[in-house]
């Protein structure tokens, strides 16, 4: 009898366990940058859930990615370490060698429900790589909806996170990703005007053109956050009339910076520098704003701590959970870094940069800095058919090669009017000196290096060297002589048949007559 009630005391001290961890919600838009939330002021961009989500718990306003690039930030946000460590996942659109583990493996260990909707680890190649499924989980993706306008996708995310909710058995704790496919370029030109908002009030960051174009471009990427932010704000309803609001940690953020010229895949503060708001009002105070540095590599060791699940043994990133709790001091400065984006030159190279953000200052190493940031320009002396064949074309069918930045409004206008905008326009697209340093407190758009400056030598080089020591420590395979294995891996996105190369990027004589 006496083992009889031990056993049964076991169960119920088990099952209280069970009930007691966290959910978790990972919402990530698709190409957001900081500071375009309304929570940190911006006018025209109204996200009453991130707001929510923020005044529940914190704030951040020095949140940083990994990689300034779709797949490869995700990547280091699931295993928890910079892309340099992460073989070809380290890289946009290629292969996830599943021998990295991944947070929500873990937490699938660890009795979690765990699925997504959306836009999960992409682009790239999971199924050839040893996956059973994509590494964030298992989809869930049949709700559909007619979207308001044909940027938007018509996936129905707040329903089909309710068909997951749905699916979990019994109290069991769940883990679900929320991935929008938005903002995410291309827009419906427009878009944002018809739906109300003002060109007067379009806040552009000065590294853009002026003009009617870019702001009727930034008054559509604001409308796609709006959209990402309406499920959101569904999926706390849903939450709330379920019960599992307070006991849910909530973290909203996005992959990368804006998809517009010196943003996405930059390493310029635009291209790093997301939002970031977490919420958890059972497990920790809300009401509180932070300029504390945070990096993606962070939300793996963070989320398995919290969850009471085994660590990944590989990670780098620091948990998060002793600032949440306590208010203990988190970083003092981020690590990032970026190799090839796009098929944006015809031997399929990339142009390999590392960055240390730190309160004060963004240092950037440009490793490669004979090749051009954004992709090869359109070469001279090539036929107007070659030409179409093999770079693409923008809003209104400019071609300009530089195919590491989207094909945008913006980007036409900035190409077409390159003459009236010199400095605008080397900013995007100009070669860079290998080492970069912006005073982000004085010069947050990232207009003027001060590398050159003597008043910041010492700055520069005490920066360098404390960059150059931490990707020692992290093996980034830059340092040790073997970079260039980033080179060789393969794209399985779009690959553009520039003339006189496959389309696997190799040279060959034959491929200059297709």
């Amino acid at each position: 009898m006496r083992i009889v009630i031990l056993y049964f005391l076991l169960c119920l001290t088990l099952r209280g366990a069970e009930s007691a961890r966290p959910n978790f919600l990972f919402a990530i838009s698709d190409d957001q940058s900081y500071p375009h939330s309304s929570a940190y002021g911006e006018k025209v961009i109204q996200t009453p859930a991130f707001d929510r989500v923020a005044t529940m718990g914190v704030l951040f306003r020095n949140a940083f990615v990994a990689a300034p690039q779709c797949s490869p930030n995700r990547a280091a946000i699931l295993t928890g370490q910079g892309i340099w460590r992460l073989e070809e996942a380290g890289t946009h659109g290629s292969y996830f060698p599943s021998k990295f583990p991944v947070f929500t493996r873990h937490l699938e260990a660890a009795g979690y429900h765990v699925g997504y909707t959306g836009k999960p680890w992409s682009p790239g190649n999971w199924r050839d790589a040893g996956w059973d499924r994509n590494p964030v989980g298992t989809e869930y993706g049949e709700r559909r909806l007619k979207p308001p306008t044909s940027g938007i996708k018509a996936t129905d995310y707040a329903e089909n996170f309710r068909d997951f909710l749905k699916a979990r058995k019994g109290d069991k704790p769940f883990f679900f990703w929320y991935g929008a496919s938005e903002p995410h370029l291309a827009y419906e030109y427009g878009s944002g005007q018809r739906a109300g908002k003002s060109l007067a009030d379009a806040s552009l960051p000065p590294f853009l053109p002026d003009s009617e174009e870019t702001r009727m471009d930034y008054l559509d990427y604001a409308l796609e956050i709006e959209w990402f932010d309406r499920h959101l704000g569904q999926m706390l309803e849903i939450l709330e009339s379920i019960g599992e609001l307070d006991n849910t940690v909530i973290i909203v953020t996005s992959d990368n910076g804006m998809p517009f010229p010196y943003a996405k895949a930059n390493l310029q503060e635009y291209g790093i520098h997301v939002p970031l708001a977490i919420a958890c009002p059972d497990l920790f105070l809300g009401g509180r704003v932070t300029d504390t540095i945070v990096s993606h590599v962070d939300f793996a060791p963070s989320i398995l701590e919290l969850a009471g699940a085994d660590p990944l043994p590989d990670a780098t990133g620091i948990s998060m959970v002793p600032f949440l709790k306590r208010g203990k001091p988190h970083r003092n400065y981020a690590l990032a870094g970026r190799e090839r984006h796009t098929h944006a030159r015809p031997d399929n190279l990339g142009y390999p940069a590392r960055v240390i953000r730190t309160q004060e200052y963004l240092y950037i190493w440009n490793m490669k800095p004979e090749r051009w940031p954004a992709g090869d320009p359109v070469p001279e002396g090539l036929t107007t058919e070659q030409v179409e064949g093999s770079f693409s074309s923008d809003y209104k069918g400019f071609t300009g090669g530089f195919e590491d930045i989207d094909g945008s409004a913006t980007k036409d206008y900035l190409f077409r009017f390159r003459d009236q905008y010199p400095d605008l326009f080397h900013l995007a697209v100009g070669k860079r000196p290998e080492r970069q340093l912006y005073k982000i407190t004085e010069d947050p758009w990232c207009l003027n290096d001060l590398s050159r400056n003597p008043n910041y030598a010492e700055v520069l080089e005490e920066l360098g060297e404390l960059l150059r020591s931490e990707l020692r420590v992290l093996d980034d395979p830059r340092l040790g002589g073997e970079g260039d294995v980033f080179e060789s891996y393969p794209r399985f996105s779009q690959m553009r048949p520039f003339p006189g190369f496959s389309k696997r990027g190799e040279y060959n004589p034959e491929y200059m007559e297709e």
